[in-house]
Formats: C-alpha cells, sequence, structure tokens
C-alpha cells in the first residue's frame, strides 16, 4: 500500500514538474516575440525619409482637402469631373469660340427657364398635374461672412508678401516674385483672359492626377531639381552680395 502511494505521488510529481516547463517555454517564447517586436519598431524610425514635393506628409487626397472637390480633382468620380469639364469646355466654346458674351447668355437661359416653369405651372391645371415645385433659395449670411473672410486673409498676406519683397531684406522671395510675375506676363501676351483661366482649369484636372499616379518618379526628379537649385541661389547670393559690397565701398 505503502508502494502504491509512493508511485502515485511520483507521477503527480512529474506532472507538475512537466506543466511548469511548458509555461516556463511558452513564456520564453512570448518574451522572444515581444522583444522581436520591440527592436522592429525600434528598426523602424530609422528608414530613410522619403522627399516628397514642396515637402507634403499627407497624401495628395487629403492635401486638396480631401472632400468634394478633391475627388473632382482627382477623378474619384468620373462621371462628375467629366460632366464638369464638359461643361467648362462648352462655356469656354461659347465665349471664345462663338464670340458669346456672358450677360446674354445670362439671360437667354433666364428667359429659358422662367418659360418653362410658368407653362409648366399654368398647364398643370388642364392636365390635372401637379404644379412644379420650386424651392426657395436663401444664401446664410455666415456663408458671405466666411467668403469674405477668407478673401480679407488672401489680400492681407498678398500684400504681407508685397512688403516683405519691398523692403529688400528676403532675395529669394525677391527672386520667386519676379520670376512669377514675369511668367503670367507671358502667358497672358500669348492668351486672353478667358482662355488662361480655361488652361488654368485644364492644368488643375490633369496635373494632380497625374502626379498622384507617378508621385515617385516625379518626387525623385523634384528632388535632384530642388538641390540644384539651391546650389544655383548660393552662388548667385554670393555674386549679388559680392556686387552690393564693392558699391558700398565705392
Amino acid at each position: 500500500m505503502a508502494d502504491h502511494i509512493e508511485s502515485k505521488m511520483e507521477e503527480i510529481a512529474d506532472k507538475i514538474s512537466e506543466t511548469f516547463h511548458r509555461k516556463s517555454s511558452s513564456s520564453s517564447s512570448s518574451s522572444d516575440s515581444d522583444d522581436d517586436k520591440r527592436s522592429h519598431r525600434h528598426k523602424a524610425p530609422l528608414k530613410a525619409k522619403v522627399y516628397r514635393l514642396f515637402g507634403r506628409e499627407k497624401p495628395l487626397h487629403q492635401v486638396l482637402g480631401a472632400g468634394n472637390s478633391a475627388d473632382i480633382l482627382l477623378w474619384r468620380n468620373k462621371r462628375v469631373s467629366g460632366g464638369v469639364l464638359g461643361g467648362v469646355t462648352a462655356l469656354w466654346f461659347l465665349f471664345e469660340v462663338i464670340d458669346y458674351h456672358l450677360i446674354t447668355l445670362i439671360c437667354h437661359i433666364l428667359i429659358l427657364s422662367l418659360s418653362i416653369l410658368f407653362l409648366w405651372s399654368n398647364a398643370s391645371n388642364f392636365i390635372n398635374n401637379s404644379p412644379p415645385n420650386i424651392p426657395k433659395v436663401v444664401i446664410p449670411d455666415k456663408c458671405l461672412l466666411k467668403a469674405a473672410s477668407c478673401l480679407t486673409f488672401e489680400i492681407n498676406r498678398a500684400a504681407d508678401v508685397v512688403r516683405t519683397v519691398a523692403t529688400g531684406k528676403d532675395l529669394k522671395t525677391f527672386l520667386g516674385a519676379v520670376a512669377g510675375l514675369w511668367f503670367v506676363s507671358v502667358l497672358g501676351s500669348c492668351f486672353n483672359f478667358l482662355t488662361l483661366v480655361y488652361v488654368v482649369f485644364l492644368l488643375l484636372y490633369t496635373v494632380p492626377v497625374s502626379y498622384e499616379k507617378y508621385e515617385d518618379k516625379v518626387d525623385a526628379y523634384a528632388e535632384k531639381a530642388v538641390i540644384e537649385m539651391k546650389k544655383q541661389y548660393v552662388i548667385l547670393e554670393k555674386k549679388v552680395m559680392a556686387n552690393i559690397n564693392k558699391q558700398k565701398k565705392n
């Protein structure tokens, strides 16, 4: 009987030791996996930062506002984007090719719309049909105030840039402003105002979606171009400052 009890005790001790070894091995494996995860987390930030055009860190869709306008410019909804492009193209064709005038077009559209609604409202009494439901359009004051506030902010910022350029303290801003104005003057001499607006609209409809498709290649070339421009700017700044110092001495 005593031998039987001792054998049972030995079996129980063996089972306890086996379960203890299993738990220790599982805990060691989990700790190893945790160490691997931690090491991977520490290694992740060491990756080289990819250069993005204009120093952006967000996707292009979020940079453009991540709303309906961004969806239209990036052709997320091809039907809506195509409709907007077709409408703007039709307006440009009417004004530029056919020489249609804006006031005449607005008046003709209003005459046609009012005639259709007037005839529909009177004909509904004879054909026992419901008259057209004309919604009441009311523009909230907040929308107008917000638009005026945004316009005022942009005008003040432009005036601040002009003042900074006029003071002559920032050569880089001066050169950028001169280059931008010269480029706009060249475009203005090639196109009239409406055609220029249409060209800008076409660029907004083609450049963002093309950049989103080939952004890795474009960013790589842009990085090289920015580095080269910085080198040339340093050389130009040294020459300009040298000439200014000579004139001061003389």
